[in-house]
């Protein structure tokens, strides 16, 4: 998107690209999760949710020609990513209730976290099932107005001039609030998501 919109940055450095290795953060690609996986088993840590980050992709906002609405375009493009993915794993649990013999207990097994004998239904139900929570649950949580997530630079470019000063300097206490906040949002508004978002699936699971 920003490609789009006339920042180059990324595409100069690479960072459009599939591969993984060109996002890993040493820090929080690496070091970060891997003390929460061993931590507990030299008591460190309680093993609670997972949490990480890639390399953050470099925006140049001066390249921009209407730099707000392009800004938000921008941070915006991640959490549509996540709504597309979620619209289109929907679909596959549909395709796959409605053409896969016993597709529907397939996907009522894998929304209900049941894991089968590895058939070719279940497992991509399950794949579906998986990909409808997890991209939810990044959506959501990138959306939270705190820096450094997506949702703050929306927040940002609707702040007054005055006010963008005290909302700069939160750097890292932003960051230590997502660990605090994070879980709580994500946690309080997944259910419900998960509600609207399986709701076009229903009428497949209960037919005759």
């Amino acid at each position: 998107m920003a490609s789009r919109l006339g920042d180059q940055t990324a595409r100069m450095q690479g960072r459009v690209s599939l591969n993984p290795i060109r996002h890993i953060d040493p820090l929080g690609t690496l070091v970060f999760p891997a003390l929460m996986i061993f931590g507990p088993l030299f008591g460190y840590g309680s093993g609670g949710m997972m949490f990480g980050w890639a390399k953050p992709t470099p925006v140049i906002t001066r390249n921009f020609k209407h730099i707000r609405r392009d800004d938000n375009l921008t941070t915006l493009a991640g959490p549509a990513s996540n709504l597309i993915l979620v619209i289109l794993s929907v679909i596959l649990l549909i395709v796959i209730a409605v053409a896969l013999p016993d597709g529907r207990l397939a996907v009522l097994g894998a929304l209900n976290g049941q894991i089968g004998s590895g058939e070719a239904a279940q497992a991509l139900a399950l794949l579906g099932a998986l990909s409808v929570e997890v991209n939810l649950m990044l959506m959501i949580f990138n959306l939270i107005p705190i820096p450094p997530l997506d949702g703050s630079h929306v927040l940002r470019n609707m702040l007054p001039y005055n006010a963008l000063r005290i909302f700069d300097q939160f750097g890292w206490i932003g960051f230590i609030l997502i660990f605090f906040v994070g879980r709580f949002v994500v946690g309080a508004l997944i259910g419900p998501a998960m509600g609207i978002a399986l709701l076009p699936l229903v009428p497949f699971l209960h037919g005759h």
